[in-house]
């Protein structure tokens, strides 16, 4: 029963992101909603008390961060954490009071404000001391005892000029630290977000100032909202972003929404095209999360950047400050899976999704056709029978668009190959005798592919495809490959139809990444003979003396490349007649 329910929240939670990606005032909605309940949860249960603010702090919060209304952001994570984590919101709450109450800092805001008078430079200085929001770890969700800059100083000056000269009069009386000077006014961020940022170490206690104009202020709480309907450049790309996002985490169920979320609602690093274009990233963000936030289109043709003067790899983490020029190919790159997990924005891993899906549904489509054409064979069908007219009544009949879809369904393991054969046979060959149903027979398909994306060697028992008797569970997030005899297999339960036999077309299979071998009790000299008469296929690139196996006795680890499957399986029959014992675990 839970499990449908957290189903149901979550087809909830897509319908309104889907809602929002059309009119993203449909969100601001949902938020004024969730801001009003979490107001008055002091009288329900316990239970939903933490069911709320969960959601909250999950979802709620940080897309009221990505929307820039920060004002409501600070208040929609002080009460659900408070309800969170009511003990320890508590103590923290006195100390926070305590901050409130600090002369020392009252005295810095005097000073600055003594300062400012001085130079003659008109401006008004606040004190805020960040609530139980500034202390909460959007990563690991937990509330932490300490944090950087409990305290801002703020400052309000006349206009745009009359920030630059407090800056200039704050950086005289409290010098910056190096590296911490931002500004927001010359590049705004993506919110629409202004001011005039430095940090200074006090006394041992490092304060963050923010300089802005009444306007700036203004805006820092209500983000670009505050003109939706405003025809500007700046809130037309914002607005545009937004409804991507939204279409994104409404449409895609590959990739987690509360994991996209989360990312947006973290700490921001800031990097810079090379033209001076700030783009504002997650903390840990890599290329390739630069490189789609620029554009969908550069993003799939990064194959590496140019961070400064140093060439980085499309996974290279960034830091902040940053300058990032994408190296581009004329043609998409077939990024490894792996990646997508270390991508932090929603863009990046959404795009990367689909893709995926892409390349996994192009060979889905031939597995379908393959599987349904053998299906038809057994039951004595000719398989030309679906391409009569009446087909078109059968594919109604299981919602199914067109053939190739109904390919891809089969391939999927979506349809029940039992009662489709039933309505083919019914609809389109009924004058025949009646079929037989077969029995233990698996149907076989034949590859050309070890992309990670579309096959999936089982983590249980590591079969290669080397190796016999591969057996194929379909689905639509890949090809699952086990062993005929592993004991997971066997505890499966499957239908014959969602099974097949899998071989590979050895000469027109790939292999892309490069493969280890270790060759174990081989003394150096029988190692370099055994290599020196090895295929030519065999490309080697590094050779490693393995010092942590001393019970086996002298252990290599062979690092080599090869073009295909077929000289692979060259190099390891080559192997098998050396008489040595080996270990090998293929690198898809």
């Amino acid at each position: 029963y839970s499990g449908d329910k957290q189903n149901f929240k979550k087809l909830v939670h897509r319908k309104i992101f889907t809602g929002a990606a059309s009119k993203p005032e449909v969100m601001i909605v949902k938020l004024a909603d969730r801001l009003h309940n979490l107001r008055t949860l002091s009288s329900m249960p316990r239970d939903k008390r933490q069911r709320v603010a969960d959601e909250t702090l999950d979802i709620y919060a940080p897309l009221a961060t990505m929307l820039g209304l920060f004002g409501l952001k600070r208040e929609m994570y002080s009460l659900a954490l408070a309800y969170k984590f009511p003990r320890q919101g508590t103590k923290l709450q006195l100390h926070i009071n305590a901050l409130r109450q600090d002369r020392g800092v009252l005295e810095i805001v005097d000073r600055v404000q003594a300062a400012l008078d001085e130079d003659r430079i008109k401006g008004k200085v606040a004190l805020r001391t960040k609530g139980l929001w500034g202390y909460y770890d959007v990563k690991n969700r937990i509330l932490i005892k300490e944090i950087e800059c409990p305290q801002e100083i703020l400052i309000v000056a006349g206009d745009r000029n009359s920030c630059y000269q407090a800056l200039g009069t704050l950086n005289r009386i409290f010098p910056p630290l190096p590296r911490t000077i931002r500004d927001f006014i010359a590049n705004p961020k993506p919110s629409g977000y202004q001011g005039l940022h430095a940090r200074a170490n006090i006394e041992g206690q490092k304060y963050l100032f923010k300089i802005r104009t009444e306007e700036m202020a203004r805006r820092a709480q209500r983000g670009l909202v505050r003109n939706w309907n405003v025809d500007s450049k700046k809130r037309g790309a914002f607005v545009r972003g937004v409804q991507e996002i939204f279409d994104i985490l409404g449409s895609d169920e590959s990739v987690s929404y509360r994991d996209m979320i989360a990312a947006s609602g973290r700490k921001e690093i800031y990097t810079y095209t090379p033209h001076g274009d700030l783009i504002c990233l997650p903390v840990n963000s890599i290329v390739l999360d630069f490189a789609f936030s620029v554009h969908t289109a550069i993003g799939h043709s990064c194959v590496a950047a140019m961070i400064g003067r140093r060439r980085a790899a499309p996974d290279q983490v960034l830091s902040d400050g940053d300058v990032v020029k994408i190296i581009r190919q004329d043609k998409p790159v077939r990024f490894d899976p792996d990646i997508q997990k270390l991508c932090q924005t929603a863009r990046a891993r959404a795009e990367l999704a689909k893709a995926f899906r892409v390349r996994r549904q192009a060979v889905s489509r031939e597995i379908g056709r393959s599987v349904l054409q053998q299906e038809m064979r057994r039951y004595g069908l000719p398989f030309d029978v679906i391409l009569q007219e009446g087909m078109n009544d059968i594919l109604v009949y299981f919602d199914i668009e067109s053939l190739e879809d109904l390919y891809l369904q089969v391939g999927e393991g979506r349809v029940r190959l039992r009662e489709l054969i039933y309505e083919i046979r019914n609809g389109l060959y009924a004058d025949h005798d009646t079929l037989q149903l077969p029995t233990g027979i698996f149907n076989r398909i034949e590859l050309a592919t070890v992309d990670p994306a579309v096959v999936k060697s089982s983590a249980c028992c590591k079969p290669t495809p080397l190796d016999k008797g591969i057996f194929g569970l379909l689905s639509n997030r890949g090809l699952s490959l086990h062993r005929r005899d592993c004991f997971r297999l066997q505890k499966i339960k499957f239908q014959r139809e969602d099974a097949v036999d899998v071989r590979w077309k050895l000469r027109e299979t790939r292999v892309v990444k490069p493969q280890k071998v270790i060759i174990f009790a081989a003394s150096r000299q029988r190692l370099f003979l055994l290599l020196s008469v090895a295929p030519e296929e065999m490309k080697i690139s590094d050779i490693v003396a393995l010092t942590d196996r001393p019970a086996t006795g002298p252990a290599w680890e062979i690092t080599f490349t090869v073009t295909n499957l077929f000289a692979l399986r060259k190099i390891f029959k080559h192997l098998d007649r050396s008489g040595l014992s080996y270990e090998f675990d293929f690198e898809q």
